[in-house]
């Protein structure tokens, strides 16, 4: 089964859902930024994970980096491209990352460059 994983990131939690091909959500829970849980918490699910989206404006570093090294394909989120859906019902940090996995599934997410480790430093200087 192909899986598709959103993860809405915050300072110091990060809400994390994994949708299957048909968009049914086979894991949905707000955890903690801690690596290894998150890590753990993808590799429960049954499935293949085609990629990650991963929507955060300043601290996905740590996130992006470790889920790559796991080999996950890491998408990095241009928050400022995407579009909620007029009239959405639900809102939330649930809602976001589940629309960005479908967004992901259906191959139309909006996407940021992941900069490489060593010029990291040198764009966080000059922004």
């Amino acid at each position: 089964m192909e899986l598709y994983a959103g993860i809405d990131l915050h300072s110091n939690n990060s809400m994390v859902v994994v949708l299957d091909e048909t968009d049914r959500v086979v894991y949905r829970k707000r955890l903690p930024n801690n690596l290894d849980g998150i890590i753990s918490a993808l590799r429960s699910c049954a499935g293949q994970i085609q990629g990650v989206a991963v929507e955060s404006t300043f601290n996905w570093y740590w996130l992006v980096d470790g889920l790559q090294e796991a080999g996950y394909v890491v998408h990095l989120v241009n928050t400022a491209a995407v579009k909620q859906y007029d009239g959405l019902k639900y809102s939330g940090d649930a809602a976001d990352a589940r629309h960005l996995a479908h967004l992901l599934r259906l191959g139309i997410l909006p996407e940021g460059y992941i900069y490489p480790r060593e010029a990291r430093a040198v764009r966080d200087l000059l922004r």
